[in-house]
């Protein structure tokens, strides 16, 4: 059984900071569970292209505002407490933080820990692990 406290593992290496959003990631691939579990936020006022070319991801909304943007379609679909998405396809978008979101994120394969966006909006396939 694995058990953390999020209040604890923001005081560890676990939190990666970056432009326009912070994440504790609670689960990693050294967990061998399979994905990787994070609490994420994304800053208000925060655009953020992303292109998750190695991994899939699933996201809960847990409170804040903001918006997802499908560059392919150029759909957006207003994210809020209650909402969630997956990028089931490598989804290129934009994601944009109206006010401060908390967002719970599982990638699959897992993170090693220390990823964060490349040029591409990508994380690497295999990074540091924390």
């Amino acid at each position: 059984m694995i058990v953390r406290d999020l209040n604890e593992a923001n005081q560890t290496r676990r939190r990666v900071v970056s432009k326009g959003w912070e994440s504790t990631r609670l689960l990693l691939k050294d967990d061998q569970m399979g994905f990787s579990f994070h609490i994420t936020t994304i800053y208000a006022g925060a655009e953020l292209p992303m292109h998750y070319q190695n991994h899939l991801e699933s996201v809960y909304c847990i409170s804040g505002e903001g918006s997802i943007e499908d560059t392919a379609t150029g759909e957006v679909h207003e994210i809020k407490p209650g909402v969630m998405y997956a990028l089931d396809k490598h989804d290129k978008h934009i994601l944009r933080g109206k006010t401060e979101m908390k967002m719970a994120c599982v990638f699959n394969p897992p993170l090693n820990g220390l990823e964060v966006h490349d040029d591409t909006g990508a994380y690497p396939l295999e990074a540091e692990t924390v």
